[in-house]
């Protein structure tokens, strides 16, 4: 049911004058669910991998094109300058066109991207300048001079294909397509004597393009978790920026509700009172009998009736109006020193005579030398008044109510009001805190109440930093604590030395 409750109050948080805000919120938050829900093969995440698959590409080529230039720097120093020549030509054209790719995909929109088509034509410039590395590795020099030239292609062939496998992680396959032909290549021209070191730097290329293909994947992979990590996060932030935009249109409402309530409170409180205090002041009259006797008995007990029922609604008006201004915040607080045992032994008085008209006694126990407390007397009062005209509603005839004032265990005050009424269940205490709210069995046994003391109580009790607790037992009764902070204890100064004890110190 409480479900139920909460879901019917977030219907009416979101203005339904602004119903284009609204769905693009509705439209915001569903593109970022979607996104975080991606995986391999949704076609936004694909786009996106290949967006990162791109920047890898613009940022890494100029490194690439340097070592080929180092590369041909060598070959021409070994006297191979036109194989080198040719081989520096093919494998910047095949990179510039890789580089130049990568920069027409960075610049697409995700929307306006044919993921499959543009991953096709990723591995194929791959493959192609995967073509002038099998070109490389299929040089020879016979008049070069230098032993073991296989073998430094082969370190050569070795560091790129690890650079690549870091650099283009983020496309699967790309690796494979780019140096398996190389790798082919090279195993097939130096796989001839089992003992020379050109066979063992084939193997070790055969062996290494499976490995850096993992080490790829696991590249690939970290860049999924961070696509993931990075949709969550912007999946958050539209539910952060939902649930501000709802908290935003929950607090222009209630403003604009407060103001209204306010508005009505202020115009109608006037125009209730102002013939609620003739009634009151007729009825008085004509109960009492002032300008004349009444002959009829009836009349005389219809005038108190009236009197009654005048009062009940002055004070329920009074109530409704001190309970509005606390939750409004404009209940001011008088703050000034006073004695919290003083204030409830007069409010202890004051109800003394509805008590005893139910033959309730109330016991009264207090701490001794108790220090001031900073606070609104007039609060105070009517939180004890309060606690103290609840106990004497729910507390049989003949029973007893009590009241102590003490120290809390953090160094605070508190007042608690005990009767051995029928008490409130444990669920229903929520519902008695309420406005306006009654426990089922105080409705049945106890006399006519508006439900505002309580609340009334609670929120007096927050203007001053403290609480209210409500303990209960059914059948037992209920005891009604309210804290103050230690913040408003004030310390006792200690005394001021007189001029004349000062002159005696002062002599001795």
């Amino acid at each position: 049911m409480a479900r139920d409750r909460s879901y019917t109050v977030d219907k009416f948080i979101v203005d339904r004058r602004k119903p284009h805000r609204n769905s693009d919120v509705a439209r915001a938050v569903r593109r970022t669910r979607e996104r975080l829900s991606q995986t391999v093969g949704n076609p936004a995440f694909d786009r996106e991998m290949l967006k990162i698959h791109a920047a890898a590409i613009i940022s890494c080529t100029p490194a690439v094109l340097l070592l080929v230039f180092v590369v041909g720097l060598m070959g021409f120093a070994a006297g191979m300058e036109r194989e080198i020549f040719i081989w520096i030509l093919v494998t910047a054209a095949g990179y510039a066109a890789l580089y130049l790719f990568a920069r027409r995909v960075d610049a697409l929109p995700l929307a306006e991207m044919d993921e499959k088509a543009l991953a096709r034509q990723f591995l194929l410039l791959h493959f192609a300048s995967g073509i002038s590395w099998a070109y490389f590795v299929s040089l020879e020099c016979a008049a070069c001079g230098l032993d073991h030239i296989p073998v430094v292609m082969a370190i050569i062939l070795l560091m790129t294909i690890a650079a690549t496998a870091l650099v283009a992680a983020s496309l699967r396959g790309a690796l494979l397509s780019t140096f398996a032909l190389p790798v082919a290549f090279y195993a097939v021209l130096y796989v001839r004597m089992p003992l020379d070191v050109e066979p063992i730097m084939a193997a070790l290329l055969i062996l290494s393009l499976p490995f850096f293909s993992y080490v790829a994947h696991l590249r690939n992979r970290a860049s999924v978790q961070l696509l993931s990590f990075r949709s969550e996060k912007d999946a958050l932030i539209a539910e952060l920026e939902t649930a501000k935009a709802m908290s935003d249109e929950a607090r222009r409402r209630a403003e604009e509700a407060n103001l209204a309530k306010s508005r009505f409170l202020a115009s109608m409180s006037h125009e209730l009172r102002t013939p609620l205090n003739a009634i009151l002041g007729f009825s008085e009259v004509m109960a009492k009998e002032v300008l004349g006797r009444i002959e009829n008995d009836t009349y005389r007990e219809y005038a108190k009736d009236v009197h009654e029922s005048g009062q009940h609604l002055l004070d329920l008006i009074n109530e409704i109006l001190d309970l509005s201004r606390i939750e409004a915040g404009r209940y001011q607080l008088n703050e000034e020193p006073l004695e919290l045992v003083d204030v409830v032994q007069e409010c202890c008085r004051m109800m003394e005579l509805r008590a005893r008209a139910k033959d309730i006694r109330i016991e009264q126990q207090a701490e001794p030398t108790l220090p001031l407390l900073l606070a609104d007397e007039r609060a105070v009062r009517q939180i004890t008044l309060n606690l103290l005209s609840n106990a004497v509603k729910f507390t049989p005839s003949g029973g007893e109510i009590r009241v102590r004032v003490g120290w809390t265990a953090g160094g605070g005050q508190y007042v608690a009001v005990r009767d051995n009424g029928p008490g409130i269940p444990e669920d229903e205490l929520p519902v008695v805190l309420a406005a306006f709210g009654q426990g089922s069995i105080a409705i049945k046994s106890a006399e006519q109440g508006t439900g505002l003391g309580l609340p009334i109580v609670q929120g007096l009790a927050k203007l001053h930093g403290g609480m209210l607790e409500l303990k209960s037992t059914l059948r037992k009764g209920t005891e009604a604590i309210v804290a103050f902070p230690p913040g408003r204890v004030m310390e006792e100064l200690p005394a001021i030395p007189t001029l004349q004890a000062m002159r005696k110190r002062a002599s001795a």
